[in-house]
C-alpha cells in the first residue's frame, strides 16, 4: 500500500487553520444569522454549523484563486479531514458559546 502525500501546503493549511478559528471565535454572530431563518429551517445549530463550513471551504477555495491556481481532488480530500477534524470543535462553539476560545486555545496546544 503506497502512502499519499498530502497536497495543501503548509502556508494553506495555517490559513485554513486560522479560518476555522476565527469561525469559532464568531460562531455566535454566524448563529444569530441562522435564527433569522426560523421556522424555514429545522435546526438552528446545524444551519449554523453549514454556514460556517461553507464560509471556511470559499475561503479554503479563494485562496488558491489569489495563488492563481485551482485546488485539485487530493487537495479537496486533504481539506475535508482537516475540516472534518475540527468539526467537533466548531459545534461545540455553536451549542457553547462561553467555550469557544477556550476550545481553540487548547487544539493548539496539542
Amino acid at each position: 500500500m503506497r502512502l499519499k502525500t498530502m497536497a495543501i501546503s503548509k502556508e494553506n493549511k495555517d490559513f485554513i487553520d486560522s479560518l476555522i478559528d476565527y469561525y469559532i471565535n464568531e460562531s455566535e454572530s454566524y448563529r444569530q444569522i441562522a435564527e433569522n431563518f426560523v421556522p424555514e429551517i429545522a435546526s438552528v445549530p446545524d444551519t449554523t454549523f453549514g454556514i460556517i463550513t461553507g464560509c471556511v471551504y470559499s475561503g479554503f477555495l479563494q485562496s488558491y484563486q489569489n495563488q492563481k491556481q485551482a485546488p485539485g481532488l487530493e487537495d479537496i480530500k486533504e481539506f475535508n479531514k482537516i475540516l472534518k477534524s475540527r468539526a467537533p470543535l466548531i459545534k461545540k462553539a455553536i451549542l457553547e458559546p462561553q467555550y469557544q476560545m477556550r476550545e481553540i486555545n487548547n487544539s493548539k496546544s496539542k
